[in-house]
């Protein structure tokens, strides 16, 4: 072979093993970047579930603190409502609790107690008594033949789903009643459970809206509730005397049942939320039972 001939095959091959050695260096390259925005990733992921224990964890401690401040007090003097803070090592918790008494219990309230709920939100009185009136045809029964005009009136209305025809299991079926607005649903909401049990309501602590709706109460008995209610927080049946008839839905007997809202503020700056309604219990295995629990953890909240 003639020397320039050997001199290019030899350039030849030294340039092809040159384009072979970049290119595993770029393949090397791109799986080195892969590789780093996986761990990214990863860690990231850990973080997040790291997060999302400690959040569930500081929930489970401001459950089990609310329990024993409702449990250290006797049935008949169990506050009605309360706040505190936990620091825990890396959280800080920010806790209340209120009755559940607050509310309408959507299953227990009569239909006046309804209708003055709907009224007390701005709805007209006319209207006000058929919106009670479709919420109780959610939850009523059939008669003993198996008839329920509600049932037809949902096949009328085009619906492809029927009421209940039992009580409501969450105050979130609102939306599905037939007739109720969004705007009157979305202002009802903060003001109704399905865990009370009782259609009485907390005189203590109800909100004016929820005072509002008891029936045949007076707008002058509801101020003079709410002005005596700062200026001795505990007299309930005080508060109960001012209403005089209108005390018939009302109460200032303890409800074992209670909502609790917390803010959790963990030690890298996230934040999150919780509600939970709990039922005490003062026999049995446990101290208590959690009928609800919601925290914005995984964005549910």
């Amino acid at each position: 072979m003639k020397p320039g001939r050997a001199n290019q095959k030899t350039r030849s091959e030294s340039g092809f093993i040159l384009v072979v050695v970049l290119w595993i260096l770029a393949a090397l390259a791109a799986l080195a970047s892969t590789y780093s925005v996986y761990v990214g990733n990863a860690a990231f992921a850990a973080q997040v579930n790291d997060d999302r224990l400690r959040i569930r964890n500081a929930v489970s401690s401001g459950i089990e603190l609310t329990a024993y401040q409702l449990l250290a007090a006797p049935d008949n003097a169990r506050p009605p409502q309360g706040a505190f803070t936990i620091r825990l090592a890396r959280a800080t918790i920010d806790v209340t609790f209120i009755s559940e008494s607050a509310r309408v219990d959507l299953n227990a309230a009569p239909k006046s107690m309804l209708e003055g709920l709907f009224a007390a939100v701005g709805v007209d009185r006319s209207q006000a008594a058929s919106f009670a009136d479709r919420v109780i045809g959610w939850r009523k029964k059939a008669d003993p033949a198996g008839q329920n005009g509600e049932v037809e009136a949902y096949k009328e209305a085009g619906f492809d789903y029927a009421p209940r025809q039992a009580p409501f299991q969450n105050v979130l079926e609102l939306p599905l009643v037939l007739g109720l607005p969004p705007y009157i649903v979305e202002r009802i909401l903060p003001l109704v459970t399905v865990y009370s049990g009782h259609a009485e309501i907390d005189i203590r602590v109800a909100p004016a809206e929820v005072l509002a709706a008891l029936p045949n109460v007076t707008p002058d008995q509801l101020q003079r509730v709410l002005a005596a209610r700062v200026q001795s927080p505990g007299d309930g049946e005080g508060f109960l005397r001012l209403l005089g008839p209108a005390r018939a839905l009302a109460s200032d007997t303890p409800n074992p049942t209670a909502r609790i809202e917390m803010r959790i503020r963990l030690h890298n700056g996230r934040t999150a939320r919780a509600e939970i309604v709990i039922l005490i219990l003062r026999d049995g295995d446990e101290p208590f039972r959690v009928l609800s629990w919601r925290d914005d953890s995984d964005g549910s909240l």
